[in-house]
């Protein structure tokens, strides 16, 4: 790290923590060649995950925007809005453990109805419907057919 005072590269950390939001590490620095002391902050640089979608765009993954086509998905079933908010961060999680840069909205889809289907199969029919978008009764039953096996 540079000093801020004379321009040398060598300096000792004297005292690290987080901030108060924690999405930050303060650190207290003493310069080796001046003595002076200065204060640097450091934070993770994150990449933004990229959702591939049907049409072969790119768009940023939004996590609230997933929680909102979960409320819309569910909506009047006895759910908690912190179901849904955890549902997201088990599925961002999940992409980020396993892609780098992007993600296809498939995959985004498949996580999200999996984590859905362990909560609730009536939220998890709605949101398979519009997912797979059905047109039929005959669509939902097969889908049915396929949690009762």
């Amino acid at each position: 790290m540079i000093c801020p005072h004379c321009r040398a590269k060598e300096s000792k950390v004297i005292d690290s923590r987080a901030t108060a939001d924690e999405s930050q590490t303060r650190r207290r620095r003493e310069c080796l060649s001046c003595g002076k002391r200065f204060t640097t902050y450091e934070q993770v640089e994150t990449v933004p995950l990229l959702v591939i979608k049907k049409d072969n765009s790119r768009q940023r993954f939004d996590k609230e925007k997933l929680v909102a086509m979960l409320l819309r998905a569910c909506g009047k079933r006895p759910l908690a809005l912190e179901v849904f908010k955890k549902i997201a961060d088990d599925v961002e999680q999940k992409i980020l453990n396993h892609f780098v840069k992007e993600v296809p909205s498939t995959k985004v889809a498949e996580l999200t109805m999996k984590k859905l289907k362990a909560v609730d199969i009536v939220s998890y029919i709605r949101f398979a419907s519009v997912y797979y978008e059905f047109s039929t009764a005959e669509e939902f039953i097969k889908e049915i057919e396929k949690i009762k096996e």
